[in-house]
């Protein structure tokens, strides 16, 4: 996937862990895809990118978003939450999803590698 760079600068980002159900991935990503990628794209805007698990906890789906600030974070996640469309993908991965983690991280400057 190509990273988007204006979005690698965003002060504050969404990083977003799902567990998925052993042996669903597979199902989980056509559901994902098919069903919430348009509506996140629509409200949430281009995503810092997507990881699957490969050494250490398995099954797990890692996705990251940009934002400006807080009040944007929620405006864009109140647009997510109201969409008419992702009742259906909330219906179509629920059994998919064992857990989920959200956590929002903030930019930090190091003099080490300031430009």
């Amino acid at each position: 996937m190509k990273m988007h760079s204006m979005y690698l600068a965003k002060p504050l980002v969404d990083f977003r862990v799902y567990t998925i159900a052993l042996r669903k991935m597979p199902e989980f990503l056509e559901v994902f895809d098919r069903l919430a990628m348009p509506i996140l794209l629509e409200t949430l805007g281009h995503p810092l990118g997507f990881w699957t698990s490969f050494v250490g906890p398995q099954n797990q789906f890692t996705h990251l978003w940009g934002y400006d600030d807080l009040a944007d974070y929620e405006r864009r996640c109140r647009a997510r939450d109201t969409h008419p469309d992702f009742p259906a993908y909330l219906k179509a991965s629920g059994h998919l999803i064992t857990a989920q983690g959200t956590q929002l991280i903030r930019a930090s400057s190091l003099a080490s590698i300031a430009a």
